[in-house]
């Protein structure tokens, strides 16, 4: 028996290497190819795909290769001025600086294409699908990437005015772009989301980290309201609030209850911050978790928010003061100063457990110190190491005090973000008592003083935007949207900013971009 396995073995070597003479022998035949075409077949493959762009999404604002990159959202608005400044933010204050060479502005529109070429894999492939796979099911996982690719394009068009219109994958180098008007992409990001919201899960059925329809919702409202449609804009905003997947957090929850603090910090706390959790206000949000490959990411809100205390002497990194940050931005005086009313308790978004401001020596080895609050710094120590931040970004893990890492989730959209945008619509209309209402639902919730509708101007709801959302949204994108960046910059926060003029209102085009479409054409905005 081992005689004629042997004998098998040698007459198949033989047959090898006869047939190594041939021809074709070379001819690459691999058994499997990872291509669209082979792996957007069945559920898993449709799966794999979608983790793969929301890992794209997620670098949106997690990137770390500069780490400035955040601040260029926040610093040269209303909000924020430079702490301990890491460079691509620069430009982005100190408007004279910006050109075509930007690094902020070539990052995000790479990032907005990479998005948009994954959503394009998705649903060209979910159109193509075999029909085993459940008609139900394609046209969710495409809607999901529809509702990514009309984020995406929102984005664009906010910070670029017309871009390349692309509605199909790339599969080879091209060099024949042309900047489509915004109007036409408009439309299209408008037949995305209401093509997409019939076809996603309500946030009561959606798995963890996924998109619902409430999102979409949300998007269609902000994208109506950019667009000038307020009627349109407010009844898709109020779809997100009487349809009855979401509701304010009004009370203490979560792992923390037994803890001091207030509900509305609860939200920011890990443990508390995902639906399953407990976060009936929670619209969408990008997940993070420890240990689990692929889903920590660089500590990059942290390092910009909460500023570098342990420097002082005294001083130590610690949980309750939020882990190690690194003051690469502080808020504005505006911000520190007048927003709030001077009673913290007037507003709970002002409280201890919300906007940081009193620091208290916590290194016992420093015995005449320890205890007292820290007082007296001057300079550059009141930038970077002791200054007011909110509490959002804080966290800590005992086993990386350092704070190479993170495991908090983003917060994308929330509740009290609808009422906002629905108060704008509702503003652009006239309907000022309207707009009163929906403000002092935030307000109640708060504890803070109601407001009339004699209060009511696109400067009040955006001061209360801040309110809410400072350390969630995008500053920059908020002001761009509304049109009001150039005067709430100058007016507010007038003393950090150099150079802002009509033309900041649009990032350069990268030029980078512009040199490789040599057969098309990317005209640069005016002024770069």
């Amino acid at each position: 028996m081992k005689r004629l396995a042997l004998a098998f073995v040698g007459l198949l070597g033989t047959a090898q290497l006869l047939s190594s003479c041939k021809k074709d022998f070379l001819d690459e035949t691999p058994p499997s190819l990872y291509t669209p075409q082979t792996v957007l077949v069945d559920s898993l493959g449709f799966e794999a795909a979608m983790a793969g762009l929301q890992s794209v999404v997620r670098e949106q604002y997690t990137y770390d290769g500069a780490q400035g990159l955040l601040g260029a959202m926040q610093e040269g608005t209303d909000v924020c001025i430079p702490g301990q400044v890491q460079g691509i933010e620069v430009p982005y204050y100190n408007y004279t600086l910006m050109n075509s060479q930007d690094g902020a502005a070539a990052y995000w529109w790479s990032w907005a294409y990479r998005t948009i070429n994954n959503c394009n894999q998705i649903i060209s492939g979910a159109a193509a699908a075999p029909t085993t796979l459940r008609q139900g099911y394609k046209n969710r996982i495409s809607a999901e990437a529809r509702f990514y690719r009309a984020y995406a394009y929102d984005f664009l068009v906010t910070l670029w005015g017309d871009v390349p219109l692309v509605d199909a994958p790339v599969t080879s180098p091209r060099t024949d772009f042309t900047r489509t008007a915004v109007a036409t992409v408009n439309d299209f990001i408008v037949a995305d989301l209401t093509t997409a919201i019939p076809n996603l899960f309500t946030a009561s059925k959606v798995a963890s980290g996924r998109i619902a329809q409430g999102a979409a919702q949300q998007l269609l409202g902000q994208v109506y309201l950019r667009m000038g449609k307020n009627d349109l804009a407010q009844t898709a905003l109020q779809s997100v609030i009487n349809g009855g997947q979401y509701k304010l957090i009004t009370a203490r929850y979560g792992v923390n209850t037994t803890q001091p603090g207030d509900y509305f910090s609860d939200m920011f706390v890990v443990g508390n911050q995902r639906r399953g959790q407990g976060n009936t206000e929670l619209i969408w949000g990008i997940e993070q978790q420890l240990n689990v490959p692929g889903a920590q990411t660089s500590a990059q809100q942290r390092r910009m928010w909460v500023p570098g205390y342990y420097n002082i002497k005294g001083m130590v990194i610690a949980d309750s003061l939020g882990g190690r940050g690194i003051g690469r931005m502080r808020l504005s005086n505006w911000v520190d100063y007048q927003l709030y009313p001077a009673d913290p308790g007037a507003d709970m978004r002002n409280s201890k457990y919300n906007l940081h401001r009193r620091f208290y020596y916590n290194d016992a080895s420093q015995t005449a110190l320890y205890g007292k609050r820290v007082t007296g710094l001057k300079g550059t120590d009141t930038i970077y190491y002791i200054t007011p931040y909110t509490t959002k970004w804080n966290q800590y893990n005992p086993a990386d005090p350092f704070g190479y890492g993170t495991i908090k989730d983003l917060p994308m959209m929330r509740l009290g973000e609808t009422y906002l945008l629905l108060a704008e619509a509702q503003f652009k209309q006239g309907n000022t008592s309207g707009a009163a209402t929906s403000i002092n639902v935030l307000r109640t919730r708060a504890k803070a003083a109601q407001v009339t509708a004699g209060q009511m101007t696109l400067n009040f709801i955006l001061d209360e935007r801040v309110r809410e959302l400072i350390g969630e949204e995008q500053r920059r994108l908020t002001l761009v949207r509304t049109g009001t960046l150039i005067d709430r910059a100058t007016r507010l926060n007038g003393a950090s900013i150099t150079g802002l003029t009509s033309k900041n209102l649009l990032l350069p085009i990268p030029q980078s971009s512009i040199d490789l479409n040599t057969n098309g054409n990317l005209a640069q905005n005016p002024g770069y």
